[in-house]
């Protein structure tokens, strides 16, 4: 194993090479290279105790982190704002040392929930799908009901506006997919409507 190369090739990517370094790299080197670029975003967070690297404090939860003798800050945890579903991003408000501070965190375990629905055939006409995509609001059927030509099936949201989706002929409501809240694509199926 040539450790001289790898203490150049990681000064050379990470800036800085000790022996230990070396012979980190040469044991796990992607645990190593993990390691620092986790170093490289976050800083050293040894300092941190280690509840508080593991799991967030609660809501109005003091501590202390010493960054070094005698240099000791205070944190509090004041708010955690709502997901951003766009970048699944969140603002933290804490506060250190008596002023209040604000920082973007990425949410790692935020879910995401993604629904494949069926679409609707479109040469089916006891098919009825959603004419666009958005957000279902209201659900004015149920399973087993009647409805009559243009009666509403549903209500849905969509650029800043309801649509109302209506039965195209009249019958009994069959395989109802969605329930408010759902999101939909256009043409996703919403029901059946059984002559």
């Amino acid at each position: 194993m040539d450790l001289a190369k790898i203490k150049k090739d990681i000064n050379s990517k990470f800036g800085s090479a000790s022996e230990c370094d070396v012979a980190s790299y040469a044991m796990y080197p992607k645990v190593f290279e993990d390691y620092r670029n986790f170093v490289a975003k976050y800083g050293d967070l040894s300092v941190l105790p280690t509840r508080f690297f593991l799991s967030k404090p609660e809501i109005g939860e003091e501590f202390h982190v010493e960054l070094e003798k005698g240099k000791v800050l205070v944190l509090k945890l004041l708010a955690i704002g709502p997901l951003s579903e766009q970048t699944g991003q969140r603002e933290v408000f804490y506060e250190m040392n008596g002023e209040v501070r604000q920082v973007t965190v990425e949410d790692k375990k935020a879910g995401v929930e993604n629904v494949s629905r069926p679409k609707a055939d479109s040469n089916d006409s006891s098919q009825v799908g959603a004419p666009m995509s958005g957000v279902v609001v209201e659900v004015r059927v149920h399973d087993g009901g009647e409805v009559k030509k243009g009666d509403p099936v549903a209500v849905l949201s969509a650029m800043k506006m309801e649509l109302v989706i209506s039965a195209p002929h009249s019958g009994k409501i069959g395989d109802l997919k969605v329930k408010e809240g759902d999101s939909v694509d256009s043409q996703d199926l919403v029901c059946k409507i059984v002559k």
